[in-house]
């Protein structure tokens, strides 16, 4: 069946619905959602029951780019400073050494064990040296993990700034194999401004969009989701336009929009997790209906050997040579080395030498696509397993909540208090937005005269103002008379 216009809202929503339904039930049987949601895009296409015939890699990666987009925007948002700063430097090791270790560890294997180039094996490495954001947020998230030391944030600060890295290496040697001429040393231009000006820009556009965000004033709160979706756009628009890598450049812009006050920040945080997750359905469907499983199965066997050697021997070589100036126990690093899943990003990736027309294009697509399964079907199953194995994980009762879930929590407040604000109060004539108050308690309403006033982040406090604060527990409340008076 081709699409049309007539059809494509229809099938489009039906297989959005089974992709719901059976992403509920997955994880009864220890599937992964990500793999139903590929699965269900197999089963549809052309060598499935559904026989759609999809065969566009130009409209697929433009699809995965702005499920990209979305996907590491909301991971940024997420993602805890306070959790992530103690963990930097490990995180960017991993996220840059890392991956060029993998790349260049797995290239050099496909070299060996087939007949392609050089450049193409370390092209074919490259594609799938990251580990894939969608794959790691949506596992850890949806399994609720509770890991020791700093590990789950090692791990989404990985997963969430290392798809730079390798889309720069993906399209250099690209560049090698089309260009055959050029040397392995012309890369390194291309590598520096491509991570400079993303990380730049990404933090230029975090303070611009702060600013307009905080500043203007709009009419309706669901505008301001669509704002942020507008900005987001901009940052990775612009940030490619002069030269830089626009993935890097929105992650960094969200990470530091998620770790300020802004208005209606909630909104903005729920709006984006519901896209995220609509963004990853959208984006495996549509690869897995770019797939055609019969011709993936010639490759199924060096595809299964690239594979276990990236598992088992290419990903531990990065993790663990990036990881040894640091002070870090031996399970905590077989636990980062395994959790390298592999989702839908190398397939995006694996889209470039499709639309650039190289002679193996094919082949690398198929074995990427394989990879991607089974890395997904291998690790993303034992996740849990292995960090009870390891005895990296927590249980569940003793996880801590970050300033986003605080945030995001629909528990009842059961404390309340009347604060009065006097003349000498930091407070005064300050917007709420800007008082950083505690996340775990909320001003439900101003008393101002004899009025009383439902407050939002615009709202300015006022001299002789009665606060009606709430709070999830007492203690709470030191950490308020705090903020108002500092």
């Amino acid at each position: 069946m081709n699409l049309t216009i007539e059809n494509i809202l229809l099938v489009g929503s039906l297989l959005l619905l089974i992709s719901i339904f059976a992403g509920k039930t997955s994880y009864k049987f220890g599937v992964p959602t990500l793999l139903l949601f590929l699965g269900i895009g197999m089963l549809a296409g052309s060598d499935g029951i559904g026989g759609i015939r999809f065969d566009d890699p130009k409209l697929a990666q433009f699809i995965g780019i702005v499920s990209l987009n979305f996907i590491l925007f909301s991971g940024g948002l997420d993602t805890n400073w306070k959790a992530v700063k103690p963990i930097l430097r490990e995180g960017i090791a991993l996220s840059t050494l890392g991956v060029f270790l993998t790349a260049i560890s797995l290239g050099t294997f496909v070299y060996f064990v087939t007949d392609f180039t050089i450049y193409e094996s370390l092209l074919l490495g490259s594609i799938v040296s990251s580990t894939d954001a969608a794959a790691v947020f949506s596992i850890l998230r949806s399994k609720s993990l509770a890991l020791r030391t700093n590990l789950r944030p090692t791990l989404e600060l990985e997963s969430g700034s290392n798809d730079p890295m390798a889309y720069v290496l993906t399209l250099a040697f690209l560049t090698l194999v089309i260009n055959q001429d050029k040397s392995f040393l012309s890369i390194i231009p291309l590598f520096l401004q491509q991570m400079i000006f993303g990380g730049i820009l990404g933090i230029a556009f975090g303070v611009i969009s702060k600013y307009i965000i905080n500043k203007i004033k709009l009419d309706f709160e669901g505008l301001y989701p669509v704002l942020v979706i507008a900005l987001m756009f901009i940052t990775f628009s612009a940030t490619d336009f002069v030269g830089g890598n626009g993935f890097l450049s929105i992650y960094i812009c969200a990470v530091y929009l998620g770790n300020q006050d802004l208005i209606h920040k909630k909104t903005i945080l729920k709006m984006f997790d519901g896209l995220a997750w609509l963004m990853q359905i959208v984006l495996f469907l549509t690869l897995g209906l770019l797939v055609f499983p019969s011709e993936i199965i010639p490759y199924m066997g060096i595809g299964l050997l690239i594979s276990i050697f990236l598992i088992l021997v290419a990903r531990p070589i990065g993790v663990f040579i990036s990881l040894m100036f640091f002070k870090m126990k031996m399970k905590r690093r077989f636990y980062i080395s395994w959790v390298g899943l592999r989702g839908a990003v190398p397939i995006v990736f694996a889209t470039y030498p499709l639309l650039a027309g190289i002679d193996k294009a094919h082949m690398i697509f198929n074995i990427v696509f394989f990879i991607s399964v089974t890395s997904i079907l291998i690790q993303g199953t034992t996740l849990s397993i292995v960090a009870k194995w390891l005895g990296v994980g927590l249980p569940e009762t003793q996880k801590k909540f970050t300033d986003t879930d605080l945030l995001l929590t629909e528990n009842p407040k059961a404390e309340m208090k009347e604060l009065i604000i006097t003349k000498e109060c930091f407070a005064v004539d300050k917007k709420i937005i800007e008082l950083g108050f505690p996340k775990n308690a909320i001003i439900a309403m101003i008393k101002r005269g004899e009025s009383y006033i439902i407050p939002n982040g615009l709202t300015t406090v006022e001299v002789n103002d009665t606060l009606i604060v709430l709070a999830d527990r007492p203690e709470v409340f030191d950490e308020v008379h705090k903020t108002l008076t500092k």
